[in-house]
């Protein structure tokens, strides 16, 4: 991605990230952390008819000018051009969803970008944007490896067509999806945010999805169910009411301006 548009400042700031700007380890995971507290997911777009514009101008006004969030091709779109711009060595990959899939099913169509990204101390896989399981720091791009963030354990492991990344939730470690090994081209990314955000059977034409990163919880919208997970406690859930009460929801617990009056989308959203 070119980098010569990017108001890297303007990013900074929607962050809050105001530390040392060397491509460094250290300058990965501030920024890789601070995005997800800061700029939601959220497939409003594709929900309410719209497929997302990709390039970095659109991804500026949308992500760090607006009152808004984004899916995968946006959030780590825009952080593939920020890390661009501040000298990184990397390159973006393409993954399989396997979250909540169940066993047997052929896979899915490659709709997950990731970044690789490579430094002295090793190669890395940055992910910014992946829902509910959103990683908040780089982990190793190394098979078996049980790895801490600060929202989490993760671990990746092998696969024929890459590595399968995993989320431990409780218990249970859980697959969230495969991710190649193979450098991708814009175009790839181009026509997989088409297909996720317009197929009749993609989750995003389908579903309402909103979530975001808090100091020590991580928060969930789906459909008409917000729930609350703590870092060291239960879940707390509760039901949104209606139009009035998702768009309180939007406003206060995620920041967002949704691209619709809510009233014109609510009576979409799945009841179950």
């Amino acid at each position: 991605m070119s980098d010569a548009t990017l108001d890297l400042d303007a990013y900074f700031a929607r962050i809050g990230y105001a530390g040392d700007r060397a491509p460094t380890l250290d300058t990965l995971k501030g920024i890789h952390r601070l995005q997800p507290m800061a700029i939601p997911f959220e497939g409003l777009d594709p929900f309410t008819g719209r497929t997302p514009a990709l390039d970095i101008e659109s991804l500026q006004a949308k992500l760090v000018a607006s009152r808004r969030g984004g899916y995968c091709f946006e959030q780590n779109g825009l952080l593939q051009a920020v890390l661009e711009a501040l000298g990184y060595s990397l390159k973006p990959l393409i993954g399989r969803v396997v979250w909540m899939r169940p066993e047997g099913l052929p896979l899915p169509p490659p709709s997950h970008m990731g970044l690789r990204v490579e430094l002295p101390e090793g190669v890395f896989l940055v992910d910014a944007a992946f829902g509910g399981n959103t990683m908040t720091g780089p982990i190793r791009l190394e098979p078996h490896l049980e790895q801490d963030t600060p929202h989490g354990k993760f671990r990746l492991m092998p696969h024929e067509d890459g590595y399968e990344a995993q989320a431990l939730l409780g218990p249970e470690w859980r697959s969230t999806y495969i991710m190649g090994l193979t450098p991708k081209y814009a175009a790839d990314f181009e026509l997989s945010n088409w297909w996720t955000s317009t197929h009749p059977t993609s989750l995003f034409v389908n579903n309402l999805v909103v979530t975001g990163v808090q100091a020590d919880a991580r928060l969930a919208l789906l459909n008409r169910n917000l729930t609350r997970r703590p870092l060291d406690g239960p879940p707390e859930s509760r039901r949104i009411e209606d139009a009035r009460d998702l768009a309180e929801v939007l406003d206060r617990a995620f920041g967002i301006e949704p691209p619709a009056p809510v009233e014109s989308f609510f009576d979409r959203i799945p009841v179950g």
